[in-house]
């Protein structure tokens, strides 16, 4: 460490004594969160108990709103104190007043005529193209071809895979508006210690998908709420789909209302024995994340109706009103208590949908241009 210009001292033994925490230190984020907590709380603000960073102010007549990453914060209200709040916070901080929220870690919100939302990453995706140059590729309508099966075993090893880390790394960040490439991203993803050449094929699709779609994004439509919103997940796996250790791929999107608020694709780290089983674990996440859901919404004093879980296994519907175990669900037990003590609670109900109408199917498979084409429309 040295010391620094203008107060060295012949004495090497002495520390310097940190006053204030500046960037680039790692404890930086921290102390500036706990100044910004404490000055919120002397406010009136209370800390959300589902999200560290969501402040909230409730009184008789209005609800406010405080949403913070590390400096960037949202303020938003049912009323008209959003001016009162930034000039409070303004006595405390050196704040920048950007106005109605257009722009936000990367991610463009534009407000369309009806009150609804666009929330895309456009130019964030358009700085992806230019680093690989596919500006004169031809677009592809999916981002995976549906015969795709990609593997790890081989040795047509690609030459520069700290680019590819680099790319597959970038590309992560998009999926917070792109639900439709979030499958995609999470196969490439697999291969990062030592990628071949064919996964630099399916990376290079991708790209060439985004091309094609750069200004699509995730639409937030403006709801008259006459009525508690219906909560609606749907919940998929797709069963020892991985060629070279037959885990499964689980995935569930979940909507509040016609609005699609959360989502994921995950692969499992154990085997299943059985596409039922593989099923269940899904429903048993999907249960899980809504009940944080709920949760916050609950807190917010959001009106909302029964939560509803969809899925195309018929035995995984049965299982969760079958209050009779026998050996072949031991495995899964507490996963089965779980999800029947929300059924028997009557806060949670199974329906079984079609497989056409599954849109989860999106997040755990790759499919041809016309059922993607489909689920896209229903996931954004």
């Amino acid at each position: 460490m040295q010391q620094p210009s203008g107060f060295q001292h012949s004495d090497k033994s002495l520390v310097c004594k940190l006053h204030k925490a500046i960037y680039g230190l790692k404890q930086a984020p921290r102390q500036w969160f706990v100044k910004l907590k404490s000055t919120l709380l002397t406010l009136r603000f209370m800390v959300s108990k589902y999200d560290n960073s969501l402040f909230m102010h409730t009184s008789t007549s209005s609800q406010l709103f405080v949403l913070v990453y590390v400096d960037d914060i949202i303020v938003t209200d049912s009323s008209s104190q959003v001016h009162k709040v930034i000039q409070d916070l303004s006595s405390s901080f050196a704040l920048k007043k950007l106005g109605k929220l257009d722009y936000f870690l990367g991610i463009k919100i534009k407000h369309l005529t009806d009150g609804s939302l666009l929330m895309s990453q456009s130019k964030y995706v358009r700085d992806i193209l230019d680093r690989e140059n596919v500006g004169i590729a031809k677009p592809v309508t999916a981002p995976m071809t549906s015969s795709c099966r990609l593997t790890k075993e081989g040795n047509d090893f690609y030459a520069d895979p700290t680019f590819y880390r680099s790319i597959v790394g970038a590309l992560q960040y998009a999926t917070i508006t792109r639900p439709d490439i979030t499958y995609s991203i999470n196969k490439v993803c697999q291969f990062l210690s030592q990628p071949l050449n064919s996964h630099w094929v399916a990376v290079k699709r991708i790209l060439r998908y985004l091309q094609g779609t750069v200004s699509c994004g995730l639409f937030l439509q403006k709801v008259a709420v006459v009525a508690p919103l219906p909560i609606t997940a749907f919940c998929d796996a797709d069963w020892a789909s991985d060629v070279d250790d037959r885990k499964s791929i689980s995935g569930a999107c979940i909507y509040l209302g016609p609005n699609l608020i959360t989502w994921w694709s995950k692969k499992k780290n154990t085997i299943y024995r059985s596409s039922t089983e593989a099923e269940y674990r899904s429903l048993a996440l999907a249960a899980q994340e809504l009940m944080w859901v709920e949760s916050l919404l609950q807190e917010i004093k959001f009106s909302y109706s029964t939560p509803t879980i969809l899925c195309d296994n018929l035995s995984t519907v049965a299982m969760s009103y079958n209050l009779v175990l026998h050996n072949r669900t031991n495995h899964i037990e507490l996963d089965l208590y779980f999800v029947r003590d929300k059924i028997q609670n009557k806060t949670l109900l199974i329906a079984h949908v079609p497989s056409d109408l599954q849109n989860a199917d999106v997040l755990t498979k790759p499919l041809s241009t016309d059922k993607f084409t489909n689920f896209k429309a229903a996931s954004s």
